[in-house]
């Protein structure tokens, strides 16, 4: 996928978006994920951030450990999604990309493993736009070549539970919502249905 590091920072900017703007009373709303509300959404997104710099870099999962298990958004969680996406952005910038990326599911290009945090990031910030009533921006190009990315494994995904069914669209619909209904979101109804 072309320009993926350009397009993932991009993507942190827009979740970075959504998070600078949460009021106190709105960590608990509801989010498309049925699971998570604002607040476990930014932990998962703080979590995920927060490898991104060490496994860029080519360390294996035993390297870097439990280092980011436990607690990670404490007292300030806007601190720690501001220092998590910090440290991703600048490990991205020094990455030389020619390292291999270990990850739970096997080895990856550091190509691949950033096209899977895109996704993570985009599909994410959505969720948490919609948990705090913000508008939410995905490039058409950006959201034709995840939804392209994303088609082959939807059906893995299905049978691991890992996303809900896709959400039938008319044809003519744009790319960033024929994404989020391939994700198992409803783009019109985006907090009644699972993901």
């Amino acid at each position: 996928m072309r320009d993926v590091a350009q397009r993932y920072v991009a993507a942190l900017d827009e979740v970075d978006r959504h998070v600078r703007v949460i009021r106190p009373d709105q960590w608990s709303n509801a989010t498309p994920c049925t699971e998570w509300d604002v607040r476990a959404l930014v932990d998962h997104l703080v979590y995920e951030t927060l490898w991104v710099p060490d496994l860029v870099a080519g360390k294996t999962l035993q390297e870097v450990g439990d280092r980011y298990e436990g607690e990670r958004l404490g007292d300030d969680p806007i601190a720690a999604w501001t220092s998590a996406k910090s440290s991703a952005v600048a490990g991205v910038a020094a990455s030389r990309f020619d390292m291999p990326v270990h990850t739970s599911g096997g080895q990856l290009t550091a190509d691949e493993y950033l096209t899977q945090m895109l996704f993570d990031a985009v599909i994410h910030g959505w969720d948490l736009s919609k948990g705090v009533k913000t508008d939410h921006a995905i490039p058409d190009d950006v959201a034709q070549d995840l939804e392209e990315w994303f088609a082959p494994q939807v059906e893995q995904m299905l049978a691991a539970r890992i996303i809900a069914r896709p959400v039938a669209l008319s044809e003519d619909t744009d790319a960033a919502t024929r994404l989020i209904a391939l994700s198992g979101r409803d783009p019109y109804h985006p907090i009644a249905i699972a993901s």
